[in-house]
């Protein structure tokens, strides 16, 4: 189902006119934000579910671009990586709650923060929502102290 909004102009942006599933590549792409919270390992309650948040960045995250230092091959060195597709969008419960595409799937609209509504790629960083410059590598680290890392994010749901 296509969301229009009769008292918007033709050409209008796509993430208002289109699901998930009608984006085209570019499209998809271009709705990421870059805030890099998707790359950050996390922590699940194996009895409850509940994901804690932490600030340790995958082995191929350049914690000052927030972005993946080999986006378009890290299943080979990060095998776990998720990819992203429409349905692992409205599925994953650890996606964030500014994550562009959870936003779209729910059918809500962009922050101002972000680069498709900004214009600029650093109003993400500007606005406190990337994890530039708050992640710890987990090159060498152990699991165990995965622990000694959870963190809070902004507008993080409880």
């Amino acid at each position: 189902m296509t969301r229009t909004n009769a008292s918007e102009p033709a050409g209008h942006p796509f993430w208002r006119d289109k699901t998930l599933d009608e984006l085209s590549g570019e499209e998809w792409e271009a709705l990421c934000d870059g805030c890099a919270r998707c790359c950050l390992n996390k922590l699940e309650d194996w009895e409850t579910g509940e994901i804690a948040w932490t600030n340790v960045a995958c082995t191929l995250l350049d914690g000052e671009s927030c972005r993946c230092r080999d986006y378009d091959n890290r299943a080979a060195t990060v095998p776990d990586c998720v990819r992203l597709t429409p349905e692992e969008v409205r599925t994953l419960t650890w996606l964030p709650p500014t994550c562009a595409y959870r936003l779209v799937a729910e059918g809500r609209d962009l922050y101002w923060w972000h680069p498709l509504v900004s214009g600029s790629p650093d109003t993400v960083h500007e606005a406190g929502i990337s994890v530039r410059g708050r992640t710890v590598p987990e090159d060498g680290m152990a699991l165990e102290d995965y622990e000694n890392h959870l963190v809070d994010w902004p507008l993080e749901e409880g």
